[in-house]
C-alpha cells in the first residue's frame, strides 16, 4: 500500500515535470535583462517547436557572435545558446543596435527564446569613429566610382573637342554666307552650344546624377534668363557692337558727333566706341549708347557748309556788299565752286543790315575753323578797303534829321572853360588794311588736323584693348 501511493506520487511528479519544461521548451519571446538582474519570464509561446532542432546550440551561437562582430556595432559582444535559448551580453552606444541583436537572433533557425542583456552606454564625447567610418564610406564609394568618373571625364573631353569642332565648321560654313567677323562667331559658338549641352547631359547620366542632369537641361532656359537679367547691359552693349559692325555707320578716322561727344572714331570694341576729341582726348562711349543715339557724321560727305555773319552801315549798298564778299569767296582756293556761295541778306538790325555768307569746303583736306577764320578776316579786309562800313551796335547811333550845333564865340567858349574851336576839318584816323593773303602764320594753315589727331592717336596709349571690330569686319 505505501509502495503504491509513492509510485502514484513519484509518476504526476514527473508528469509535472515534463510539462513544465515542455512549457519552458516552446518560449519565442525576447527579454531584457540588465547586468546582474533575474531573468524573468515574460514570454509568449512561439507558434511553432521543433521537437528534433537542426542546428546545434554551438553554431548558432558562432553564427549570432560572428554577425554581431562584423556589424562593429557592439563591444565585447558575446553569445551564448542553451537548448535553443538565446542569451546576449555585451555593449552598444544605440538602443536601436541592441533592439537589431535581438531581432536577428529570434529569426534565427532553431531560436526559441531570446535573452537580451546587452547593456546601451553612452559613447565618449570625443569620439571619431562614426568620421573615420564616413571616411572609409567614401572612400570606398570613391573606388567603386573611379570606372565611371573616366569614362566620364573622356566623355568631357569629347565633348568639348567636339564643341571646338562644331565653331570650326559652323565658321567655316558662314564663312561665305556672312561678311561680319563678330556675326559669324557669335554663329559659330551659338551652334556649339548644344553640342556642349548634351554631352554634359550625357555625362551626368553615365556618372549616374540623373535627376542633376534633366535639371542641366530643363533649367538652361531659365538660366539663360537670369543671366541676360542680370548682365541686361553687357548683353546691350555686346548685341550693338554686332548692328554697328554690321551695319556701320561709321567707319575708322571718321569725325562724329555722338549726343555732346565730337570726335575722330579710333575703334569699335564689344563694349564701347573710342573716340579722339578735337582736343586730343579720349572719349569711349558704350555701344548701346552709340546705336540709340543720333550721330552726325562730318567725314561721310566730305563737303562741309559753314557761314557767319557781317553787319554793314545803312547807308552802304547792299549789292555792292554782297558782290565785294562773294568776290573773297570765290577767289579762295579752298572755297568750292559746287556747291555755289552764297551772300544773303538775312535781316535788318538796330544800327547794321546783317549780311548771311554761305561757303562749302572739303572736310576731308581742309579745316572749318581755319578756313572760317581766314574767309572772316579776308571779307573784313575787303570792305574796309571799298569803303563800306561795319557800324557797332553798341557804342554808334544814327541821327536821320541832323543834329543842330551852336557855335560859340571865342570870348564866350573862354568864359565858360570850353576849349577853343578849330578850323578846319578833324583829322580822319587811318585804319591799317588788312592782309590778302589766303593764310597767316597765326592760322597755322587750312589743312585739316585730322592726320595730327591720327598721329596723336598712334602715340597715344589706347585705354581699351579689345579687338577693332570695324578693322575685323573691313579686312574680311
Amino acid at each position: 500500500m505505501t509502495f503504491a501511493i509513492w509510485l502514484l506520487t513519484f509518476g504526476l511528479s514527473a508528469l509535472v515535470a515534463a510539462q513544465g519544461k515542455g512549457d519552458a521548451a516552446t518560449d519565442a519571446e525576447i527579454v531584457d535583462a540588465a547586468d546582474g538582474a533575474t531573468d524573468e519570464e515574460a514570454l509568449q509561446a512561439p507558434e511553432v517547436v521543433d521537437v528534433d532542432p537542426l542546428a546545434e546550440d554551438a553554431a548558432i551561437a558562432n553564427r549570432l557572435t560572428a554577425i554581431l562582430n562584423a556589424t562593429e556595432w557592439f563591444h565585447e559582444p558575446e553569445v551564448r545558446v542553451e537548448e535553443g535559448v538565446v542569451f546576449l551580453t555585451g555593449r552598444t552606444t544605440r538602443p536601436e543596435s541592441k533592439e537589431w541583436a535581438g531581432q536577428l537572433s529570434k529569426n534565427t533557425q532553431d531560436v526559441v527564446a531570446v535573452v537580451n542583456r546587452i547593456r546601451v552606454v553612452e559613447g565618449p564625447w570625443w569620439d571619431l569613429t562614426p568620421a573615420w567610418n564616413e571616411l572609409r564610406t567614401l572612400g570606398r564609394d570613391a573606388v567603386l566610382g573611379m570606372p565611371l568618373f573616366i569614362v566620364g571625364l573622356v566623355l568631357l573631353l569629347f565633348t568639348w573637342y567636339a564643341a571646338r569642332l562644331s565653331v570650326s565648321v559652323a565658321h567655316r560654313v558662314f564663312e561665305s554666307r556672312m561678311d561680319n567677323r563678330l556675326l559669324r562667331q557669335v554663329a559659330a559658338r551659338a551652334v556649339a552650344i548644344p553640342v556642349f549641352l548634351l554631352g554634359l547631359y550625357l555625362v551626368l547620366r553615365i556618372s549616374g546624377l540623373t535627376q542633376m542632369a534633366a535639371t542641366v537641361v530643363g533649367g538652361t532656359g531659365l538660366i539663360g534668363l537670369v543671366i541676360g537679367i542680370a548682365f541686361r547691359d553687357i548683353a546691350e552693349n555686346f548685341l550693338a557692337s554686332i548692328l554697328i559692325s554690321t551695319q556701320r555707320p561709321f567707319a575708322i578716322g571718321d569725325l562724329i558727333k555722338i549726343e555732346d561727344q565730337k570726335g575722330f572714331v579710333q575703334s569699335v570694341t564689344t563694349r564701347g566706341t573710342l573716340l579722339m576729341t578735337l582736343d586730343g582726348n579720349h572719349v569711349q562711349i558704350p555701344n548701346a549708347t552709340v546705336y540709340k543715339a543720333t550721330i552726325q557724321n562730318f567725314t561721310a560727305n566730305p563737303k562741309i557748309r559753314q557761314d557767319f555773319t557781317v553787319g554793314v552801315g545803312y547807308d552802304d549798298s547792299l549789292a555792292a556788299a554782297q558782290e565785294t564778299a562773294l568776290s573773297v569767296l570765290r577767289e579762295h582756293p579752298t572755297v568750292l565752286d559746287d556747291p555755289e556761295p552764297w551772300v544773303l541778306v538775312e535781316q535788318l538790325g538796330a544800327a547794321t543790315v546783317n549780311l548771311r555768307v554761305y561757303f562749302w569746303i572739303d572736310g576731308n583736306k581742309h579745316s572749318v575753323l581755319k578756313v572760317r577764320s581766314a574767309i572772316v578776316r579776308q571779307v573784313k579786309g575787303a570792305f574796309d578797303q571799298a569803303g563800306i562800313s561795319m557800324p557797332d551796335e553798341a557804342r554808334e547811333v544814327i541821327f536821320p534829321n541832323d543834329v543842330p550845333v551852336r557855335m560859340l564865340s571865342d570870348d564866350t567858349a573862354s568864359g565858360i572853360g570850353l576849349p577853343r574851336s578849330t578850323t578846319g576839318p578833324p583829322e580822319h584816323v587811318s585804319r591799317k588794311a588788312e592782309t590778302d593773303e589766303v593764310s597767316t602764320p597765326a592760322e597755322g594753315g587750312l589743312a585739316s588736323e585730322a592726320d595730327e589727331i591720327r598721329e596723336q592717336a598712334r602715340q597715344s596709349r589706347t585705354p581699351d584693348e579689345g579687338s577693332n571690330l570695324l578693322e575685323e569686319t573691313s579686312a574680311s
